[in-house]
């Protein structure tokens, strides 16, 4: 059902700017996970707030928290943020991308509300919160026409 619009005349200009600004939405939502894994995972951009900065200290973080084995979810915290985060912001496999995304932004999420509270500078569940929102967006809706899915095989994955 298509809601009628107050302006109707301006219904040309979203129906040609929505495919694009669903790009937009997709690629932020998945490239943003980049830098946060670069820097937990790998040490980058020191002096950010992030407590972890390496492979092991997040494996110790994991284990400490009760995620065992601590490698183990370590390892797909690191497919996650540097294989799935990068394919959804391309719009490849999108789905199943973005329902691996999903699970460890909600998991996340869960994680830092039983620890940290609700406000992101205080590390709280608002950042992963909303990051996982936006996935679960492009779980339900998949990448769009302008997607790497939808130019290579002309169909939403």
């Amino acid at each position: 059902m298509e809601i009628p619009l107050i302006f109707p005349a301006l219904g040309v200009v979203y129906e040609a700017l929505g495919p694009w600004v669903e790009a937009l939405l997709r690629f932020a939502v998945g490239a943003a996970m980049v830098p946060h894994g670069m820097r937990m995972c790998l040490g980058y951009f020191k002096g950010t707030g992030g407590p972890i900065s390496s492979l092991p200290d997040v494996a110790a973080m994991y284990e400490r928290k009760g995620y065992r084995p601590g490698w183990l979810w370590t390892y797909g915290t690191v497919l996650t943020q540097f294989v799935a985060a990068p394919c959804v912001a391309l719009g490849l496999f999108t789905r199943p991308m973005a329902l691996v995304l999903f699970v460890l932004l909600a998991l996340s999420a869960y994680d830092h509300a039983k620890y940290d509270g609700y406000f992101w500078n205080k590390v709280g569940l608002e950042y992963p919160a909303m990051w996982a929102i936006g996935v679960l967006y492009f779980l339900i809706h998949g990448g769009g026409i302008i997607s790497l899915d939808y130019w290579l095989i002309g169909r939403a994955f």
